[in-house]
């Protein structure tokens, strides 16, 4: 398990910011929070948000990322931070604000090759809807796949990899569950468009992250993983296998049987409650790593995979009782 890669959401490291900055006046800054990132054991990558992170020359900034001794995962688009994406970024109503989210996005993905990286995660958090009567559903959708074929085009070296979400900041998204999104990327009809599986994302949804990563695999590529638990109700943004270990045990498990050899993302929010995000991030690469020894050893236990095919939970469960439970 050497060459695992284990990746973390950089604005976790503003938490607790003057128990680390004793002098610090105001927030951490990129960089700041880059170097204390690389303190965390086991750390091997920062994923950077685009274009909220990117406030100088990525090949400067890639530079010190490097000095860090991390590498860079992946970039994510934050539209939100554009105040005109508030009707949407890739389904805005008007054209010239459409095109806009566009090239932000070609942009975005630019900056991502100067770091390295030809990961672009796209969370559409404001495409959505919140009243009967406000959208034209056709030509959302329409707008939305048109927009998503250009970036795909635009750059068919890089993964373009959707991350899903039900709801929040708007009533309803455009694409809540992964039906919604294989049915979105079966239109765009692209091989560089995969999903990203945010597990409190998919708890959202109400579905089992297994069962996802499964449909996902069978139809396109899992292009990114982020790890971290909830409690159906919300992005929680929890500890990984805090609240589902069995599900995150089974999702792990799936993953590595379908190939998927991508960083372990945590996708946490230390910084909601004020927790250390170094200690955080240290125990989540440790329980991680721990899940996947353990999955790998399930893929043994053939009294295992026949319980599964016989849909004998009780026989299953107890099995999976010994490793999380103890013999």
């Amino acid at each position: 398990m050497n060459d695992l890669r284990f990746a973390t959401r950089l604005n976790s490291f503003a938490s607790k910011a003057h128990s680390y900055w004793p002098d610090l006046k105001g927030k951490p800054t990129i960089r700041q929070m880059i170097e204390r990132a690389a303190t965390a054991k086991g750390l091997t990558d920062v994923d950077l948000n685009y274009p909220q992170h990117l406030n100088e020359d990525p090949k400067s900034l890639g530079a010190f990322i490097k000095d860090q001794g991390l590498n860079v995962n992946g970039m994510a688009m934050r539209y939100s931070t554009n105040p005109e994406f508030q009707l949407g970024a890739f389904t805005h109503p008007d054209a010239k604000v459409r095109r806009e989210a566009v090239e932000l996005t070609k942009r975005g993905i630019d900056c991502g090759r100067e770091l390295g990286t030809n990961l672009m995660t796209i969370w559409l958090g404001q495409d959505g809807f919140d009243y009967s009567f406000q959208a034209n559903y056709n030509k959302m959708w329409d707008d939305l796949i048109t927009a998503f074929q250009e970036v795909a085009a635009y750059a068919p070296d890089c993964d373009i990899s959707i991350e899903y979400k039900s709801n929040e900041p708007r009533s309803f998204s455009i694409l809540p569950d992964v039906a919604t999104t294989l049915l979105a990327i079966s239109d765009i009809g692209a091989k560089n468009v995969g999903v990203t599986l945010d597990f409190a994302h998919v708890l959202y949804a109400d579905e089992i992250p297994a069962y996802a990563a499964a449909q996902i695999a069978r139809r396109t590529k899992i292009m990114g993983l982020h790890l971290n638990d909830g409690y159906h109700k919300r992005d929680d943004g929890l500890m990984v296998a805090s609240v589902n270990p069995r599900a995150t045990l089974e999702l792990i498990w799936q993953l590595r049987k379908e190939g998927f050899n991508g960083a372990y993302y945590f996708d946490t929010f230390p910084d909601a409650s004020g927790l250390d995000p170094v200690h955080e991030c240290e125990v989540n690469i440790q329980t991680v790593r721990k899940l996947i020894a353990i999955a790998d050893q399930l893929n043994s236990i053939d009294e295992l995979q026949q319980a599964i095919n016989q849909q004998d939970a009780v026989s299953s469960q107890a099995i999976i009782n010994q490793f999380l439970l103890g013999k």
